[in-house]
């Protein structure tokens, strides 16, 4: 399946390999915006006439579930430094599975939702600023 999906973009476009990095067989591609993911979601999605099953609910629901998966993988390790120096690559790369799960169908519900992920995000940065102002005990 990942030797289609990678010759599937390569066919799209031909100098792909230039620009891009290979991380576990796939193309790694520095600064991808929401735009692309939900971009590439939407497509996925259409191509394998999952449109139908794509209701916000549905998302909604997927997701929560990919949030479980995440939290298992931390549930019984107690505190775990930055960095996670004391991890395997193997469960780097599983946290790294888990966490794309989840933002892939955070990214497409929003999509899904007529709403823009990225502009709302940023707003809710600034209301959080003005709501925890910075104080000189800091």
């Amino acid at each position: 399946m990942h030797a289609r999906l990678l010759d599937e973009a390569k066919n799209k476009e031909p100098c792909l390999e230039k620009k891009m990095e290979y991380s576990n067989g796939f193309p790694r591609k520095r600064d991808v915006s929401l735009q692309e993911l939900s971009k590439r979601l939407a497509e996925f999605a259409e191509v394998r006439g999952w449109d139908q099953y794509h209701s916000p609910r549905n998302l909604l629901l997927a997701l929560v579930g990919e949030v479980g998966e995440l939290s298992e993988i931390f549930q019984w390790k107690g505190e775990v430094a930055k960095g996670l120096p004391n991890w395997s690559s193997d469960d780097k790369e599983h946290l790294e599975e888990e966490l794309s799960d989840v933002l892939l169908y955070l990214v497409r519900l929003a999509d899904v939702c007529g709403l823009d992920l990225g502009q709302a995000a940023l707003t809710k940065i600034v209301k959080n600023a003005q709501k925890y102002p910075v104080t000189s005990t800091n």
